[in-house]
């Protein structure tokens, strides 16, 4: 029997091997469990972005549920997760079930779950439901159109839902006007659904179904976005780019040279932006692998800081205790105040773009704000493919050494909440942490320059891959 875990942020694994409608029926029957185990007449909200499989593994969830007794509230066309997060929070569900495997390669799909309000559920929820994954399910043999005149199966439009919140909160018609070019890749995944309605007239890239990705994870990190650099470059007018990743809840931006904006500076933007300019107040949350500016910002504007294991399900917690501003972690995943607690890369762009606007501001003029606020920087990461036993004889390396210099330089502080963060000398710091989510060991660098960035993460790495 296969064993069914779940990740940072779901359960992901690579389809036809162990992401078989088989193991997708026991996870939908252990959360059926879980949910009629807290409600007699629960419900539940179901999505699917645009990976191969998608309507397949939902009607899955749908036959599942069936058998179990719980209302679905389907979408029947692909959205994000956001939405699905979106609409989860709307009708008060009992819970949110979002066929997607993110950002992971085209060979993946994958099970994210989301609470009654509209964020990722909790550690402790998603531990609860492991346990009840059952060994086996035999789903019922009946259509799923039949479920429908049963009423346990309603049809909604949960991207119209959002539209309307997006319509309510931002003054598209300013932005339009605004004469801003703007430029979207949707890197063939569910911001699709959306974006284009909203700029109809934006450049827009990557924009159709197609569940191989062209081959490229639809992560929106700069090897994967050099197409849409390309685009940007021969347009030659555009002002403000933005990418999202396979289910949208990731940003990353681009500025008019088609020159990467990483996740770091995003959210150094919105704190920025909701602090200084919508006079909005609150706690900053932050994943461990983000930058340390962010800490210098919240520092300068007596904004409260802390600092989480990576997995958006632990921002998420703090965001329920309440008065968040903003809730980041260094993938590109952004939550903000006003809104769900939820990463949601559409939204966040929204917010940039709408003081760009307003204000008739360039994005390079927004990030020289930002630089003179913390200090200009770089930031990088390495994805090193290795071996097992090479990951954990590095991890152990870490664990156990005393490492007094990295890249040449020297070794002031280490933290180890959730990985190895090494403060180096003149405000660098290096980590190194295995992914949750994919057979990886990463290397994140901060330092002054891309090209300082580069030099210390290629000396790291060469490094690391020499312990056995």
């Amino acid at each position: 029997m296969y064993s069914i875990k779940f990740g940072t942020d779901g359960w992901r694994a690579i389809i036809a091997q162990d992401y078989t409608t088989e193991n997708v029926a026991r996870v939908a029957a252990a959360t059926a469990d879980w949910i009629l185990a807290k409600n007699k007449n629960p419900k539940i909200t179901l999505g699917y972005d645009c990976r191969f499989g998608g309507a397949l593994f939902a009607e899955v969830v749908i036959k599942v549920m069936y058998q179990k007794g719980v209302k679905v509230l389907f979408n029947k066309d692909f959205c994000t997760t956001p939405i699905l997060s979106f609409a989860t929070q709307y009708y008060k569900a009992d819970i949110g079930v979002m066929i997607t495997a993110s950002h992971n390669p085209p060979s993946y799909n994958g099970y994210k779950l989301k609470s009654t309000f509209g964020g990722p559920s909790s550690p402790a929820e998603i531990a609860e439901i492991e346990t009840l994954i059952p060994e086996s399910f035999e789903l019922p043999n009946i259509e799923i159109e039949a479920l429908v005149q049963k009423e346990i199966l309603e049809y909604h439009d949960f991207s119209e839902l959002y539209e309307k919140a997006i319509y309510q909160r931002f003054d598209i018609e300013k932005m339009r006007q605004s004469g801003l070019n703007i430029a979207y890749d949707a890197m063939f995944g569910g911001g699709q659904s959306i974006v284009p309605k909203l700029f109809p007239n934006a450049l827009l890239v990557q924009c159709e179904w197609n569940p191989r990705f062209n081959n490229i994870a639809p992560e929106p990190i700069p090897s994967n976005l050099e197409f849409f650099a390309k685009q940007i470059k021969s347009h030659g007018k555009i002002d403000f780019a933005f990418a999202n990743d396979g289910d949208a809840d990731r940003i990353a931006l681009m500025d008019k040279e088609g020159n990467y904006i990483d996740a770091h500076m995003i959210i150094l933007m919105l704190i920025y932006i909701l602090h200084k300019y919508h006079q909005m107040h609150g706690k900053v949350v932050v994943a461990f692998s983000v930058s340390p500016k962010i800490a210098k910002m919240c520092e300068k504007y007596g904004l409260p800081i802390e600092i989480t294991p990576i997995g958006f399900k632990y921002i998420a917690e703090r965001i329920m205790e309440g008065n968040v501003l903003v809730g980041g972690e260094e993938s590109g995943g952004i939550s903000v105040a006003g809104h769900i607690p939820e990463r949601d890369g559409i939204w966040d762009a929204l917010i940039i773009l709408e003081y760009l606007s307003k204000y008739n501001k360039t994005l390079d003029q927004l990030i020289e704000e930002v630089n003179q606020e913390v200090g200009a920087f770089a930031y990088g990461r390495n994805d090193l493919r290795l071996t097992e036993h090479q990951k954990v004889a590095i991890l152990d390396y870490c664990k156990t050494q005393q490492i007094n210099s990295l890249g040449g330089l020297t070794v002031e502080k280490l933290e180890t909440i959730d990985g190895f963060k090494y403060h180096l000398e003149g405000e660098r710091v290096l980590m190194i942490r295995a992914s949750g989510t994919e057979p990886l060991l990463r290397v994140y660098c901060q330092a002054e320059t891309k090209e300082k960035v580069q030099d210390i993460l290629e000396n790291v790495s060469s490094f690391l891959k020499s312990i056995n």
